[in-house]
């Protein structure tokens, strides 16, 4: 029995590393698309790309190992199913639960592993991503001249090129803007040639102009009446230096997102879930009492009599007061002031509501999203066990190997499943679904069927069996048509 385990542990762990790698691949196709803009052009070195590599990997590693397990489930046991290797164990008196028996334990140690890796090692990499990034949309891209076009690439410099050299090392009819002393366009040089060269620090731009002109205009006091007069140089060579800023790559430092909610374990994320909470409920209570205690009319009748309004100790309402014999008893200048108080009172306390309303939304929303980001650690790895019971059962019913089938339907069940969690996710920052009821709504969708699939692949049911359905219809439109024959 441990060579058979042994065997069937081999048949699936080489299904999932190469669909592992496939997924994330194809995930980190997809976010390099995302991010392309802020990496094409700024000349990054091979480390920094190496680097960027390995924490979007890391990133991707959550979502691409559910969908791994899931594929590789369905094509090792379609694949034993199609060689009829499940039958022959079946008629050795081998049930298929205890045929799943060792990968289930490989899929339990590889769902603690994933939980461990999105706790302690997706935090630091999300943390060094997000500094990465940072850092690289910081750098400004490399400096590209097109024909015919101004480029601004160059600081205090605008410059446009009629043509350029196949190799792109002479530049000809050249005509530059310098903006140096920010006096607008009052000095332009022509050239009908010439080269440009990047230091290798990339700190200093060397234009080596040939066969051109500048033309500046003179600063007067006045001048209007001296008719703009201008001052023109020509030269057969010229050399111009201009310093580059933004061009070198300068790391951040990483504690500027160290508070990040995706930068937390989960040990954090509780803790600043509760520290948040506390400090909100705090809040709230003060707005609350706030608005829950208006000054009584019954002081302020007192007030207006007396001329000497109360301390702000003395605002409580000890007694029930009738307030229409109260209004009554009073003059009708004073009632009207009562009143016209009192509605200012109340406008200004709805305005209090509103606003104490949106604060508390907001500062739900905050929680919320620490405390999604908690669950989630949960909600993929369980996934990755739940997709296995998915993924085998269905292997063995529909007993097709290879990456036809299993592919086709492993990706849309896996579209389905991040569907229902990207919404119920969204609901839940958006504080209009409860926590426990949108992070792990696609669970409970998910493990019911993945216990009924594996029920029905464990006694031999033909669930998905199409050509059971297509006889099942055929009799029912037997029946129907010797029933209406029967009639006539």
């Amino acid at each position: 029995m441990k060579r058979l385990h042994l065997y069937i542990i081999k048949r699936f762990i080489g299904p999932l590393i190469v669909t592992l790698l496939i997924s994330l691949f194809v995930l980190l196709m997809q976010f390099l698309w995302v991010y392309l803009d802020d990496l094409v052009g700024k000349g990054l070195e091979m480390n920094i790309i190496v680097e960027f590599l390995i924490y979007t990997l890391a990133m991707l590693m959550p979502m691409a190992l559910p969908l791994s397990m899931l594929l590789a489930s369905i094509m090792t046991f379609g694949d034993m199913g199609e060689n009829n290797e499940l039958l022959a164990m079946k008629a050795a008196g081998i049930s298929l639960f205890r045929i799943m028996k060792p990968v289930i334990v490989v899929s339990i140690l590889l769902s603690f592993g994933a939980f461990q890796f999105s706790n302690r090692v997706i935090p630091v990499s999300y943390k060094k991503l997000i500094t990465l990034m940072a850092s690289i949309r910081q750098m400004r891209p490399e400096i590209v001249v097109k024909e015919g076009v101004f480029s601004n690439d160059i600081d205090n410099f605008s410059i446009k090129v009629g043509r350029k050299a196949k190799d792109g090392s002479m530049l000809y009819d050249i005509m530059i803007y310098d903006h140096r002393y920010d006096q607008g366009n009052e000095t332009v040089t022509v050239a009908d040639s010439g080269t440009m060269k990047i230091t290798t620090d990339k700190r200093f731009m060397i234009l080596n102009l040939y066969s051109g002109e500048t033309h500046a205009e003179v600063q007067t006091t006045n001048r209007e009446s001296a008719g703009y007069p201008v001052r023109t140089d020509k030269f057969k060579k010229e050399t111009i230096y201009s310093k580059l800023q933004g061009m070198d790559f300068e790391r951040k430092d990483e504690s500027i997102f160290k508070n990040q909610y995706r930068s937390l374990n989960n040990r954090q994320l509780q803790y600043f879930s509760d520290s948040l909470s506390k400090q909100f409920d705090m809040l709230a209570t003060e707005q609350a009492l706030s608005v829950a205690y208006p000054l009584p009319v019954a002081i302020a009748i007192n007030s207006l009599a007396r001329k000497d309004p109360p301390m702000k100790s003395e605002y409580r309402l000890k007694k029930y007061i009738d307030i229409d014999s109260v209004m009554r008893s009073v003059i009708a200048p004073v009632r009207k002031q009562l009143i016209d108080g009192a509605l200012s009172n109340a406008r200004a306390n709805i305005r209090a509501i509103k606003q104490v309303e949106e604060l508390n939304v907001a500062n739900i929303r905050s929680i919320n999203r620490f405390d999604t980001e908690w669950h989630k650690k949960f909600t993929y790895s369980i996934a990755c066990l739940i997709f296995f019971f998915i993924g085998a059962p269905l292997g063995a019913i529909i007993r097709k190997g290879g990456l036809g089938m299993p592919l086709v339907v492993s990706v849309v069940l896996f579209i389905f499943y991040w569907i229902l969690s990207t919404t119920g996710e969204k609901y839940v920052r958006e504080a209009t679904s409860g926590l426990w009821f949108g992070i792990w709504f696609s669970t409970f969708i998910f493990l019911p069927a993945g216990i009924f699939l594996t029920y029905k692949a464990v006694t031999d049911s033909t669930v998905l069996n199409f050509d059971s359905y297509l006889e099942f219809f055929k009799k029912f439109r037997f029946r129907d048509k010797s029933g209406s024959d029967q009639q006539e």
